[in-house]
C-alpha cells in the first residue's frame, strides 16, 4: 500500500517544490502509479498541483487539472463549514477526486490519514478494522452511498458504534437512496450530503448549501458552480474546456455542470442530469424520476435506471436492482405514478449492482448487461 508516497508527492506539488502529479490505479486496489505531469501539457495553465481523471461512469474519462488554489480552497472551505479539522479515514481510491481530497484536507489540517485495505470488496469488518486505527479525537470519512448502504444493511453493534464515533461522514458521488438516509438518521449518524465533482475539487455544496467562497446559479435549468475551487480545465481537450469553463467580468471562475436543478434562497436542489432523459418510441422519460419511484418500493435495496439501445424503439428503459421485490411490483409502482410509457422494459435483479473503483454504480456495464437480453 503506498498512500504515503502519494502524500509526499502531493505535498511537494502543493508547496511548489515538485511537479504536478497524476495518481493512477496500480495492479491492485492498494497500489497506485504516481506520475509527474509533463510541463508541456501544462503550458496553458498556472500552478497546477494535480490532475484527476473523472470516473467515466457515463462516458470517456476526462483529465481535470486542479490548481494549488482550488485544492487549498476546497480543503479550507470544508473545515470552515464543518467547524473543525481532524483525522481522516481514506475509504476511497486515491486516483479519484474524493480520495485525493482526503489527502489534501489531511495535509492542510496537519493530520495523518489512515487508509483502508481496498484490496477486497468494501465490507463492514474492513471498515471497522481501519477505523479502529484512528487516533485523533476528531474523526472524518468520505464515502459514496453504496458503501454506507452496505454498512447499514443488517449492521451489527460494532459497525453502528464505529459509524457513530465519526464526527462527520461525507456522503457524495451519487444521490443517496431514501432508505439509507432514514437508517442513518435512526442511528443519529453525523451525515453530510455533498455535491460536487472532479471539476470542483470535490464536494462544494454540503447539505444543499454552498461552502464558503462557492457560488451557485442556475441558467435555463442547468446548475453552474463558481469560485476558487473550480478546475483550470481539461488537459488535451480545449474544446470541452471551453464548453464547460468560463470566467466572468468579476474574475469568478465558473463550471457548467451536466446537472439540472434549482437554487432558491441559498438552497440547491438537484433534479437530475441533462442527459437523464430516455427517449423511447418518441416519448421522453426521466430516468431519475423512474429510479426514485422504484427506490420507494418495499424490498428494493438498490437500483439503477439506464437507457438500453433498441433497434425498434431507439432506446428502452432498463432497470437493474437488488432486493427481494418482484419485477411486477416495480412495474406497478412506476405505471401508477408515471404512466405506462415509463415502465422499464428490461429488468434484471442482481445480488449487487456492479461498481466502478470509486464506488459509483457502473451505469455503462449495466446498460450492456440489460441489452444482452435481460427479460
Amino acid at each position: 500500500m503506498n498512500p504515503e508516497l502519494a502524500l509526499q508527492a502531493l505535498t511537494a506539488s502543493l508547496n511548489g517544490e515538485g511537479a504536478a502529479v497524476e495518481i493512477l490505479p496500480g495492479k491492485t486496489g492498494n497500489q497506485y502509479l504516481i506520475e509527474e505531469v509533463p510541463s508541456a501539457e501544462l503550458v496553458d495553465y498556472r500552478e497546477i498541483a494535480a490532475v484527476v481523471r473523472t470516473s467515466g461512469s457515463t462516458g470517456t474519462p476526462k483529465r481535470t487539472a486542479l490548481s494549488v488554489e482550488a485544492l487549498a480552497s476546497s480543503s479550507m472551505a470544508t473545515a470552515e463549514h464543518l467547524g473543525f479539522e481532524g483525522q481522516w479515514l481514506l475509504a476511497l481510491p486515491l486516483h479519484f477526486v474524493a480520495g485525493l481530497a482526503v489527502l489534501t484536507r489531511s495535509l492542510y489540517a496537519g493530520t495523518r490519514p489512515w487508509a483502508m485495505d481496498l484490496e477486497q470488496s468494501f465490507a463492514a469488518q474492513g471498515f471497522n478494522d481501519a477505523a479502529s486505527a484512528l487516533t485523533d479525537r476528531r474523526r472524518l470519512v468520505s464515502m459514496v452511498p453504496t458503501q454506507l448502504q452496505r454498512l447499514l444493511t443488517d449492521p451489527d453493534a460494532q459497525t453502528i458504534s464505529t459509524l457513530q464515533r465519526f464526527d462527520a461522514i461525507l456522503l457524495g458521488g451519487a444521490r443517496a437512496p431514501r432508505a439509507v438516509l432514514q437508517e442513518a438518521a435512526k442511528h443519529s449518524l453525523k451525515l453530510h450530503l455533498t455535491y460536487g465533482s472532479s471539476e470542483t475539487a470535490g464536494g462544494c455544496v454540503y447539505d444543499a448549501k454552498a461552502l464558503p467562497g462557492v457560488q451557485v446559479k442556475v441558467i435555463d435549468g442547468r446548475i453552474m458552480l463558481g469560485g476558487p475551487t473550480i478546475a483550470a480545465g481539461y488537459l488535451g481537450n480545449p474544446k470541452l474546456t471551453q464548453q464547460h469553463f468560463s470566467t466572468d467580468a468579476a474574475g469568478t471562475r465558473w463550471y457548467a455542470t451536466d446537472d439540472l436543478g434549482s437554487y432558491t434562497d441559498g438552497v440547491l436542489s438537484v433534479s437530475g442530469r441533462a442527459d437523464d432523459v430516455i427517449i423511447t418510441g418518441g416519448v421522453k422519460v426521466s430516468a431519475a424520476a423512474v429510479q426514485r419511484i422504484i427506490e420507494s418500493v418495499p424490498g428494493v435495496t438498490a437500483v439503477q435506471v439506464v437507457a438500453v439501445p433498441d433497434a425498434q424503439w431507439g432506446q428502452q428503459i432498463g432497470a437493474a436492482y437488488a432486493g427481494t421485490a418482484s419485477p411486477e411490483s416495480l412495474a406497478d409502482a412506476v405505471r401508477e405514478t408515471l404512466g405506462a410509457a415509463a415502465v422499464p422494459r428490461r429488468v434484471q435483479r442482481l445480488n449487487e449492482l456492479p461498481l466502478l473503483p470509486n464506488g459509483k454504480i457502473d451505469r455503462m456495464s449495466l446498460s450492456a448487461l440489460l441489452a444482452a437480453g435481460a427479460g
